[in-house]
């Protein structure tokens, strides 16, 4: 298993009044990393859902917050595959600074879902054979 990292600048509007990164934005920034991640593998999103009419969504992110990090911080944004199902897959997601101190750490499981009518489908066939490859079953 690789761990896939993405770097995320904070910026102002990520912060809160105390200057810290505002809790939910650990979840933005886990997104884009995600996106990243799938994309680095050839999966595409938009294409997914435009020619299946297939998305994939958070269905459920344990997440625990360890220390803020503040306004022009560089994290580095990292997924590492954990599992693969038929319909679902997790992930270990973490946010770090330079240091190496984790801010923000998750685990999160992405469903295979049909739109727009949001129900549980199995991973198409070349996805998921990408995914089994890279991620343990």
């Amino acid at each position: 298993m690789t761990r896939f990292s993405f770097p995320v600048r904070v910026y102002y509007e990520d912060t809160d009044r105390g200057g810290v990164v505002y809790y939910a934005n650990y979840l933005r920034f886990f997104e884009r990393a995600r996106t990243e991640w799938l994309r680095s593998l050839g999966i595409y999103q938009e294409r997914l859902a435009r020619e299946e009419g297939l998305g994939f969504v958070v269905a459920r992110a344990e997440t625990d917050f360890k220390f803020g990090a503040r306004l022009d911080d560089l994290l580095e944004v990292s997924v590492l595959p954990l599992e693969k199902k038929r319909s679902y897959f997790w992930l270990e997601q973490e946010a770090c600074l330079a240091d190496g101190r984790v801010c923000a750490a998750a685990r999160v499981q992405v469903a295979c879902v049909s739109q727009p009518e949001m129900r549980p489908r199995p991973i198409p066939g070349r996805i998921a054979e990408t995914l089994a490859a890279r991620i343990p079953v």
